[in-house]
C-alpha cells in the first residue's frame, strides 16, 4: 500500500522551531520531488518548499524563505521540514506530496500523485 505518513506537528511558541518528516512507504521516494503544502482554515492549499529528487534543486514560498529548510534522506524514505522562527500565520495542517516529476509548477496540487494526511502545526502564546 502506498503511502506518505507526515509526522512531528504540535504547538509550538512564537519563535519556536519544529522538524517536520514526511516518511513513505510502499514505494521509495528516490525518483520523486516532494513538497510540502499548507492549509490554514479558509484558507486553500498553499505550496511551501519543493525538494528534486536528487536533493540538489530547492524551492520556497516567499513567506518562509530563510525560515524553513527542505531535505531528504532517501535511505531513510523520508523527506524533512526544519521551521524556525515560527510565526503565528504558519498554523495550519501541514501535508507533504510526491510528484513523478520535477516542474516549475510546484506549487500546483494538481501536479502531484501521492498525498499524506497532514500533521498540526499551530503556533501561538
Amino acid at each position: 500500500q502506498v503511502q506518505l505518513v507526515e509526522s512531528g506537528g504540535g504547538l509550538v511558541q512564537p519563535g519556536g522551531s519544529l522538524r517536520l518528516s514526511c516518511a513513505a512507504s510502499g514505494f521509495t521516494l528516490d525518483y520523486y520531488a516532494i513538497a510540502w503544502f499548507r492549509q490554514a482554515p479558509g484558507k486553500e492549499r498553499e505550496g511551501v518548499s519543493c525538494i528534486d529528487s536528487a536533493g540538489l534543486s530547492l524551492y520556497y514560498t516567499d513567506s518562509v524563505q530563510g525560515r524553513f529548510t527542505i531535505s531528504r534522506d532517501n535511505a531513510k524514505n523520508t523527506v524533512y521540514l526544519q521551521m524556525n522562527s515560527l510565526k503565528p500565520e504558519d498554523t495550519a495542517v501541514y501535508y507533504c506530496a510526491a510528484s513523478g516529476y520535477f516542474s516549475d509548477y510546484w506549487t500546483k496540487v494538481s501536479e502531484y500523485d501521492y498525498w499524506g494526511q497532514g500533521t498540526q502545526v499551530t503556533v501561538s502564546s
